[in-house]
């Protein structure tokens, strides 16, 4: 029987957010409670859970993973729904380096969130292109983009992104953003299927994840 059979859906978020939100404790305050906003406030972690984007025994690349948010959400979420069979070592590995020159390897699942405007249109094509070489042929590639079509939307995801770079003290960033159906004809263009999904939340972004399959997407997710 898993917790979504017995709890309330508030009460298995809030489990939830605390079980992957105290692996940072030990990081300090700044890292845990960032951990815990983010992951209570930001919509696309429980959008990935709802829609079964990850195969049980996915292998699963996290592009600009930040502080591995996504690895502690997942695992957290594998050990509450499995009712605590997944063993308690971290079954993750981290590597520091640029998205553009490290080697991909192989993974069945590709996620790239809000990182891929960092770098130059070149460089996101080749990304995009490395990704797609990665990936089986039902693989999935994931990723949140920003719309530069959609006005004054757009602007204010564009303000946050330069406020969060100027915070953590790395200066005014050069973004390359483009608008919705040119990051869609990208993705088609290497042989992928494209699904959209806003991905706002309640905040006045221009937020949309690209749900990006090859092939025909099979197998049940957590």
């Amino acid at each position: 029987m898993t917790p979504s059979m017995t709890l309330g859906p508030e009460i298995l978020r809030k489990r939830l957010i605390d079980h992957a939100s105290e692996r940072y404790r030990a990081a300090g305050q700044f890292a845990y409670h960032f951990a815990r906003g983010k992951l209570g406030k930001d919509p696309v972690f429980f959008c990935l859970l709802d829609r079964g984007l990850f195969p049980g025994n996915a292998r699963i690349l996290d592009l600009g993973c930040g502080q591995g948010l996504l690895a502690a959400w997942l695992l957290s979420a594998r050990q509450l729904y499995d009712a605590g069979d997944w063993p308690g070592a971290w079954p993750a590995r981290f590597e520091e380096g640029d998205m553009r020159r490290v080697d991909f390897g192989q993974a069945d699942v590709v996620v790239i969130m809000d990182a891929v405007h960092y770098v130059d249109a070149a460089a996101q094509h080749d990304i995009l292109r490395r990704a797609r070489a990665a990936l089986p042929p039902s693989g999935l590639l994931l990723t949140r983009v920003g719309d530069a079509g959609a006005g004054l939307r757009f602007q204010v995801s564009h303000w946050m992104d330069c406020a969060v770079a100027l915070f953590r003290g790395n200066g005014l960033p050069r973004l390359h953003c483009r608008r919705l159906p040119d990051w869609i004809r990208a993705l088609e263009a290497l042989g992928f299927r494209v699904e959209t999904a806003p991905m706002n939340g309640a905040l006045p972004f221009a937020n949309v994840m690209l749900i990006a399959r090859l092939g025909q997407q099979v197998g049940a997710g957590i």
